[in-house]
């Protein structure tokens, strides 16, 4: 059975006033499937050429956030949100902060799980 899902790619903005970025995560919500998991990759080398004085630390920390969320896990800081299509919501909602998501995109996967992990190779890696 195939699934629609929506997803977003996860970008980090080092410096929001020059909006230039780079591709760090995907974050895919599939409600037919109750799925909704983010992938990341941080290549701290591109990074450090892309922004040397970038907190890799804290782009790792924001990225951990978003993990959070996508479980469901509230508290510091966190936002208490019953239902991963909220929760995705919340995630994919504009922002002018280091770590921002792209809009909102779809298609449709047997395995929203795999269909993650090519995302994240074909757009991140």
């Amino acid at each position: 059975m195939s699934h629609p899902y929506q997803y977003v790619v996860l970008k980090c903005v080092p410096r929001v006033d020059r909006g230039e970025c780079l591709n760090v995560g995907v974050v895919l919500f599939s409600q037919s499937a109750g799925f909704l998991q983010a992938a990341c990759h941080v290549d701290a080398e591109r990074l450090r050429c892309f922004a040397p004085d970038l907190d890799i630390d804290a782009v790792i920390a924001s990225l951990a956030v978003v993990d959070d969320v996508c479980v469901g896990t509230d508290g510091g800081g966190r936002p208490q949100l019953a239902t991963p299509g909220k929760r995705f919501g919340w995630l994919s909602a504009p922002r002018s902060t280091v770590l921002q998501p792209s809009g909102v995109h779809g298609g449709t996967a047997e395995e929203p799980a795999a269909e993650l992990q090519a995302l994240l190779d074909r757009l991140v890696r």
